[in-house]
């Protein structure tokens, strides 16, 4: 279910509703009648009123006022080319059905740009849909750019100034508070007894939760293709990351202070971190802190590298979990300057090129390559474009062949009406159906009783627009759809003379369409992201699981590669992630032995960003001894995600018992990782060998081992693969879950780590 804060940010709380229908309806009826009745221009008339209705309420582009206002302002070039293009296409019903394949389906892609663009594609949709029905006038293209311009301007002024809406907390003040919470800690952690409280731990997970996208307003999300959306998103990653690794940094060896180095980059994380919450907060420019982080921290990598080995497994695994706090904090700094500054910001030298690619691109690179990932049959957006723009054309060929009146209320339900999934679209249109035979008998009543008496037609048209752009997105599609058939047979009626009749057609087009949007619905990819979701988190696990390794053989034999090809392990990521999010806004039956999907996508980011990492510092090689105990703690950990990408292909039945893929042996603990201090060791059945150094990273009670001495790059390594074991045990959590109910709830709010989101 949406929660209400998303709700208001789309437009679709109760207030937020009020705001759009008043705004909605003082333009489209403004500009109508100013076109019609004081300059005589029906045509101005008609695309202003509809300009109006299809970005404002057939539309739903989240966040504020003045944030719609400021996309209508970019949008207004598209469609004055949508208009004319739709205008001359209309000489033949061939070359408009073509017209439909091709346009319809870029408009519908264009979604993948993030929730603005998808928010504003329907209406877009419309305004081609308009002109590209009979009659063939391109000697009243001016007409239609002037009216649709004059009224998308009177909506652009009345979203900017007319009830404005306060906006919500920016996903930026949320990844400051983030940073001034990891200053706390890495302040904290300096001092006796090094560990955080079980309070602060509590703090973590709920700053963490309040960064995930599922909790941020929908205008506030960073999910376009832009740099710094791409930076935006990336720093909350890296906030995330970096309170994640401050939580279960293991302490020193009991009675023993921390080394001086660990106290200074403590001291250090603890400073950039402030600094950089002042940045995102605005109340800071310098990134001198930052500067000097990454100075210590490849300061304190060389001395390990000069330092006699091997080492001590308790000094090893202490350093390397400090040079991953330390390298989570200078990913978070500059990520954080790249949301801030965009392409003036420079990549200070030595930074991971491949991690932060997208920086000094500029917009058109950058949303080619979002377009181009999502150019496959495998992307939901794909799908979604080839369903809605194959059920258009059809539509467009069915009016124009059968030369229906007002056929392009035919494609209006086609565009209204179908949802991603058929079993949505057959409910909507049973809904939209007895809402629109109510309507056209409301309708065909008074046009019988009112005859051609414009004016009253005229007096009653706002109040009955300013009803149904109030009422149908509170009570749904069945009411919106009975007032949206009184708002045009009124608008229609003073246009030209009409009957009764018109009525009727309006229930035809209604009927032809849905039929359309139920076929395509079944035909094209009729159970929506559901089976996409699974087959992509499977590959993505797949994916994982061949990175981990590559990567740990690489370190074995100490070979370094600064610019790794994880091109496939990036598009997995991609496509998982863009099916998660449309799955999201799917009606989902509660089924047992789901895994967590969002728990499997972040695993995804951590081997990424590890595997970078650990190649760009492996060697030299680490002898047979600790290279066969990193090779088996690698294997079982690739073997985990194996088994985890095998579950996540099967789409589960309701219905089915829940299953538990790799349960943990008697004795073992239910729920592995759920605090963000703790760290379980693995499941019985697949714990590190002996002298590995498994069983987790933090100080929550691991189960102890011998002690072990290696190179530096082994303990690096094996703390890579211990977060990746409670990784893994995360995703697979849900699947143990004994109701169907709690596996559910595991889909939709995902891990409880603040780093695992």
């Amino acid at each position: 279910m949406v929660g209400a804060e998303e709700d208001v940010s789309a437009g679709r709380g109760p207030s937020g509703v009020t705001r759009r229908a008043i705004r909605t309806t003082l333009c489209a009826c403004g500009a109508f009648y100013v076109c019609l009745y004081g300059l005589d221009r029906p045509v101005a008339a008609t695309y202003a009123l509809f300009a109006v209705v299809s970005m404002a309420a057939l539309s739903r582009i989240p966040g504020t006022g003045g944030q719609r206002a400021a996309l209508l302002v970019r949008t207004l070039p598209a469609v004055w080319m949508l208009l004319t293009a739709g205008t001359f296409l209309a000489v033949r019903t061939w070359t408009a059905v073509a017209g439909m394949l091709v346009i319809g389906f870029a408009i519908a892609f264009v979604a993948a740009a993030g929730p603005r663009a998808a928010g504003a594609a329907p209406g877009l949709q419309l305004l081609y849909i308009l002109p590209c029905f009979p009659p063939y006038a391109p000697d009243t293209l001016g007409q239609r750019l002037g009216g649709a311009t004059f009224g998308l301007v009177l909506l652009i002024l009345a979203e900017k100034y007319l009830l404005p809406e306060p906006r919500g907390t920016t996903y930026r003040e949320l990844a400051a508070g983030a940073a001034g919470m990891a200053a706390r800690f890495a302040a904290e952690l300096g001092r006796p007894p090094y560990t955080l409280p079980p309070a602060e731990v509590e703090a973590a997970r709920t700053t963490g939760e309040s960064l995930r996208p599922l909790h941020v307003e929908e205008a506030e999300r960073p999910a376009g293709p832009g740099l710094r959306d791409r930076a935006l998103a990336h720093t909350g990653l890296g906030a995330r990351t970096l309170l994640g690794r401050l939580a279960t940094l293991p302490p020193p060896p009991p009675g023993q202070p921390p080394l001086r180095t660990g106290r200074q980059l403590l001291e250090t994380v603890g400073r950039s971190a402030a600094e950089t919450g002042a940045l995102l907060a605005g109340t800071g420019r310098a990134t001198d802190e930052a500067d000097a982080l990454r100075r210590l921290r490849e300061e304190v990598r060389e001395a390990a590298e000069r330092e006699p080995q091997p080492v001590a497994e308790v000094r090893g695994r202490r350093r390397a979990a400090l040079l991953e706090v330390a390298d989570a904090a200078v990913a978070f700094a500059t990520a954080a300057e790249l949301a801030v500054r965009g392409r003036r910001a420079p990549l200070p030298p030595g930074t991971d090129s491949g991690r932060f690619w997208y920086a000094g691109r500029r917009a058109p690179a950058l949303w080619w390559h979002r377009l181009a990932a999502h150019a496959g049959p495998r992307s939901v957006h794909f799908q979604n474009a080839v369903r809605i723009s194959l059920a258009l054309a059809a539509a467009r060929t069915v009016a124009g062949v059968e030369s229906l009146p007002h056929g392009f209320w035919a494609m209006l339900a086609v565009l209204s009406l179908t949802r991603t999934t058929v079993s949505q679209t057959r409910a909507t249109v049973r809904q939209a159906l007895a809402g629109t035979l109510l309507g056209a008998l409301l309708a065909a009543g008074v046009l019988a009783l009112v005859g051609g008496h414009t004016t009253v037609y005229a007096a009653i048209l706002p109040l009955v627009m300013l009803v149904a752009f109030m009422v149908g997105p509170v009570r749904g599609v069945g009411w919106a759809q009975g007032m949206f058939t009184l708002v045009v047979s009124f608008v229609f009626a003073q246009l030209a003379p009409v009957t009764w009749r018109l009525a009727g057609v309006r229930l035809m087009d209604v009927v032809i369409g849905s039929l359309i949007g139920v076929v395509f619905g079944l035909l094209a990819w009729p159970r929506g992201a559901q089976a996409e979701l699974h087959r992509a988190v499977a590959l993505l696990l797949a994916r994982e699981a061949e990175t981990v390794e590559a990567t740990t053989a690489a370190v074995v034999a100490g070979r370094r590669d600064t610019a790794p090809d994880d091109r496939a392990l990036q598009l997995a990521l991609s496509l998982a992630e863009s099916a998660y999010a449309q799955r999201q806004s799917e009606p989902r039956a509660p089924v047992a032995g789901a895994p967590d999907w969002q728990a499997a996508m972040i695993t995804g980011h951590h081997v990424l960003w590890g595997s970078r990492r650990l190649l760009a510092r492996a060697g030299p090689d680490l002898g047979p001894g600790n290279g066969e105990r990193l090779t088996v703690r690698a294997d079982g950990v690739a073997a985990r995600m194996r088994s985890a990408a095998q579950h996540a292909a099967t789409v589960p039945s309701a219905a089915a018992p829940a299953s538990a893929p790799g349960a943990p042996s008697a004795g073992a603990p239910a729920a592995v990782g759920t605090a963000v201090g703790g760290t379980a060791p693995a499941p019985a059945a697949h714990a590190a060998p002996k002298g590995a150094g498994g069983g987790g990273a933090g100080a929550g009670g691991a189960a102890q081992v011998p002690e072990v001495v290696a190179p530096s790059e082994f303990f690096a390594a094996q703390t890579w693969l211990d977060s990746l074991t409670l990784d893994v045990e995360r995703v697979l959590a849900p699947c143990r879950a004994p109701y169907p109910a709690e596996a559910e709830t595991a889909d939709s709010a995902g891990p409880s780590d603040p780093h695992q989101s």
